[in-house]
């Protein structure tokens, strides 16, 4: 195997991270809940974690920053554009994953 020194593992992990965020930006068919009942993480989570490493280096970002990060574009203009309603299957197995009043919307 190749020998990786740290800046060129850390440049190659941020080329995949970047090639993932372009997928999930064109792959707006794949809903979130989907990601979320698959994988166990969405395009928000996503959001979430590039604002706490935002924040592990000294750089504040709002919830809502991260998240267009991912997204290309602010989360409420792409639940417009693309998010649809949840099949009654992807909203049970959701809830089977992480508690029935997950899906319930926080204030």
């Amino acid at each position: 195997m190749t020998s990786i020194d740290a800046v060129q593992q850390q440049a190659l992990e941020a080329a995949a991270f970047r090639r993932l965020i372009t997928h999930l930006r064109q792959r707006t068919d794949v809903q979130n809940i989907d990601l979320m009942n698959l994988a166990g993480f969405c395009r928000n989570c996503l959001g979430d974690w590039y604002r706490e490493a935002a924040a592990e280096a000294g750089i504040t970002l709002s919830k809502d920053a991260g998240r267009e990060h991912i997204y290309g574009m602010p989360v409420a203009e792409w639940k417009a554009r693309y998010q649809g309603e949840a099949s009654p299957a992807a909203q049970a197995a959701f809830a089977a994953h992480h508690g029935a009043d997950a899906l319930t919307p926080k204030p």
